[in-house]
């Protein structure tokens, strides 16, 4: 399948199914270990300035939340948390404010992403191989240009 028809379909299901469930609360029915662990972001436009909502895959590692863009994604979301990096998250449990940064290291940006593609349900799959066993040199070759992004909780859920 082509990229295009992914990116119709993700938006579709986050429209339609995604964003609708975490706002009336049932966050914790979408996002769960066969369809994926799935947040929402809230951002700011930084163009616009209006407020936008971004469902996107997290692992969550010594109590920072990890997400990532992928290589060949728009990743509209990722320069609107570069522009204004005080954001809001819709975690399953509740929301949360913090710091998003990118990921620098490499040690804890490969760390993450296999966490990640491993919370990821089936989509963790979608990379051509198993996140669960594959050798680290694979992870890192076919992951090289993903940008992980850091969100340090200002304070516990609400």
């Amino acid at each position: 399948m082509s990229a295009w028809v992914y990116r119709l379909f993700f938006r579709l299901l986050n429209s339609f199914l995604i964003l609708p469930a975490f706002r009336i609360g049932l966050g914790r029915m979408v996002s769960n270990p066969i369809t994926g662990r799935v947040m929402v972001l809230i951002l700011k436009g930084r163009k616009s300035g209006r407020t936008r909502y971004t469902p996107v895959g997290y692992a969550i590692i010594n109590g920072k939340i990890y997400c990532y863009r992928g290589e060949r994604s728009q990743g509209a979301w990722y320069l609107n948390l570069l522009a204004e990096p005080h954001i809001e998250v819709m975690l399953p449990g509740g929301r949360i404010k913090g710091h998003a940064e990118e990921v620098a290291d490499d040690e804890e940006k490969f760390a993450a992403l296999r966490e990640i593609l491993k919370n990821g349900g089936l989509s963790g799959f979608v990379y051509g191989f198993n996140p669960w066993t594959v050798d680290e040199d694979v992870l890192r070759e076919r992951m090289r240009g993903v940008r992980v992004v850091r969100i340090n909780p200002a304070g516990p859920l609400t």
